[in-house]
């Protein structure tokens, strides 16, 4: 019986419009519903072709993701590229800028951590979360931060490199003394003006071959190096060295997998449960397993072949390294991804779909981690459900809600002695943190320390970025609106409850309130003549107090962010000569006063605007000892 085939959809005026003038031409074409937000991202090598398609009669039931996306569409646009492969690149950016809900995208998409080798004549090593086009040679991404730490130290134990944002040009002196890496040796000085580039870059070539996987290679580097010291007789050089290679060799040994195939190679595991899809990758280089990520997928109705697509542009658009072959169980459903890859690794990647031997067992492997994944995931996931729902069910007995509190924000006040007053808001959403809704506040209209004016100021301008019942929105002013709570939690006793319920009042909201009082954890109520006491092992308490301990730590966290903006302004505030713009380069040069008092003439020289009478007087001001 032949399937059923999908009828053509309507096709409003304004798209019937587009597409009577849309190119003929390489591109990526964006679908936005009636409030202006984009809810599909798509690539084609001939946009006219591919766009029309979706108005067309054709396909079986389910075949299309995007049909579901087709009565939502209000308004098409689209961007011209020179290329399929730019296309792909740039459909790959706009998916994780804007999240379009029926694109295949990563579940946890969002700025990975990274290692970056920068082009420097001495080039430095650092973290970063940021890919630019800048020469520097990038590694990961790491999709934990824990990962990232970990691959940092061990870099740090075993080689020699800077850290710092100093400008170092070769053989010249650029601080007057060194800092502490290089006296606890993490750091060859390259400050001082005595190190070679060529014997600076052997080290970072240990580093990049570390990073990259290459550990047979980076074996190599430090034997040679340890006999070297050996013979300088610099033995506790040797040793460390020694003890480094010893360590390299355990791990190289441990990772070592059985492969008929390539030396390198990254390998794609897909498992599902329900519409729930995870995906791992296990990156092997030099027959060394490496590194494993697990990522979950958006997956939609979407087959294996279009969600393998879907995660290689995703993951390997952001890639550091691209390897020469990828081996999965199942064809990329756009072979034009291959060309993508190729591209960004300026040689040529191949796909394989292995049937038999060693590499179809580390596929399978790569299939088992990802279920396992899954089942792990979805077992935490049950539990803190779990865990939540208790945690709600138990504040609206404690506090008489009628119903369990979906939103609950939280309000706190930092502040020293009066001085840079600022207010965070946190956000419970089902009874789990949303840090993506916490909003924060610098206090503007109280002078010195008055915690409940503080309050009332917070309050007051976050209920005016609120949209009340009943009243609607649409496009950029939804987006900027924010929803009521169902509970509202003050950091504090009687007195800021008070405070709250005045801006409640005059804004003529009726939201439960809460004060969490720190030294006995009391719940005051507004208008409440006791407090209510709740047992240390409450989950409702624990929510709140998890919620209120968050509060203060944003606050907090914001509060030094912002003392410690004051204080480097004010170190270089009053020098003649040195407005915003030139302030604004030296710190970015050189990353904050002490930098700056630490470096030379000749450099502060080097940024625009400053000669050497005002460098002299930066220095001066900012008591720099050239003595």
């Amino acid at each position: 019986m032949a399937p059923e085939r999908l009828p053509a959809p309507s096709v409003p005026d304004a798209i019937a419009a587009a597409l009577k003038v849309l190119p003929d031409a390489p591109g990526v074409y964006l679908f936005s519903d009636s409030a202006g937000k984009i809810i599909y991202v798509g690539k084609a090598t001939h946009l006219t072709q591919r766009v029309r398609s979706y108005w067309q009669a054709g396909g079986e039931p389910g075949a299309h993701r995007i049909r579901d996306a087709i009565a939502e569409v209000a308004t098409l646009d689209w961007t011209v590229t020179d290329s399929t492969k730019e296309a792909l690149l740039l459909e790959a950016t706009l998916v994780r800028r804007h999240l379009p809900k029926y694109n295949i995208r990563l579940r946890d998409d969002r700025s990975y951590p990274y290692i970056r080798v920068t082009a420097d004549p001495y080039p430095r090593v650092e973290r970063t979360r940021r890919l630019v086009r800048d020469g520097s040679r990038y590694f990961g991404p790491y999709t934990t931060p824990g990962s990232v730490n970990a691959a940092m130290e061990a870099i740090k134990r075993l080689f020699q490199f800077r850290t710092c944002e100093i400008a170092i040009k070769p053989m010249e002196r650029a601080l007057e003394r060194p800092c502490l890496l290089y006296d606890l040796k993490r750091c060859q000085g390259p400050c001082l003006g005595n190190i070679p580039v060529a014997d600076y870059q052997r080290e970072i070539d240990g580093v990049q071959l570390f990073l990259g996987g290459r550990s047979r290679a980076a074996i190599t580097m430090l034997q040679a190096r340890m006999e070297s010291a050996a013979e300088r007789e610099a033995f506790e050089d040797a040793a460390r060295i020694r003890d480094a290679v010893l360590s390299l060799e355990t791990t190289f040994d441990e990772q070592k997998v059985p492969t008929s195939g390539r030396a390198d190679e990254d390998v794609l595991g897909i498992a599902r449960h329900g519409r729930h899809v995870a995906i791992a990758c296990f990156q092997i280089r030099d027959s060394a397993l490496v590194g494993r990520d697990v990522h979950r997928v958006e997956a939609g109705d979407s087959g294996d072949a279009e969600l393998l697509a879907g995660f290689a542009a995703s993951y390997y658009a952001r890639a550091g390294e691209i390897p020469p072959s990828i081996a999965t169980a199942t064809e990329l459903s756009d072979p034009e991804i291959l060309d993508f890859l190729s591209a960004r690794r300026e040689g040529r990647v191949e796909m394989r779909v292995p049937q038999r031997g060693d590499r179809a067992r580390i596929v399978r492997l790569a299939e088992r981690n990802a279920e396992e994944w899954l089942i792990r995931r979805e077992a935490e996931e049950d539990a803190d459900r779990e865990r939540a729902d208790a945690a709600l069910s138990a504040l609206s007995v404690a506090l008489h809600l009628d119903a369990s509190p979906a939103r609950i924000e939280c309000v706190d006040v930092s502040t020293i002695q009066g001085a840079f007053t600022v207010s965070s808001l946190t956000v419970a959403q089902e009874g789990q943190l949303a840090p993506k809704e916490y909003r924060r506040f610098r206090i503007k209209g109280v002078t010195g320390q008055d915690d409940f004016a503080a309050h009332a100021e917070a309050l007051t301008r976050r209920f005016a970025r609120s949209v009340a019942d009943g009243t609607q929105r649409s496009g950029e002013a939804e987006s900027r609106a924010w929803s009521l709570p169902d509970l509202l939690v003050i950091d504090g006793g009687r007195g800021q409850v008070s405070a709250a319920a005045a801006v409640l009042d005059a804004a003529g909201l009726t939201i439960p309130l809460v004060g969490l009082a720190k030294e006995r954890e009391e719940l005051w109520m507004r208008d409440a003549s006791a407090p209510i006491l709740l047992p240390a092992t409450d989950p409702g308490l624990r929510l709140l107090q998890r919620l209120r301990d968050e509060a203060h730590r944003f606050a907090i966290g914001y509060h030094r962010t912002l003392r410690s903006r004051a204080a480097t302004a004010s170190r270089l505030d009053g020098i003649r000569g040195l407005g915003p713009t030139k302030r604004k380069a030296l710190l970015r040069r050189f990353g904050s006063a002490a930098g700056i008092a630490a470096a030379p003439v000749e450099a502060l020289t080097e940024v625009p605007g400053v000669d050497q009478a005002l460098a002299a007087r930066i220095l001066t001001a900012l008591g720099a000892d050239r003595g």
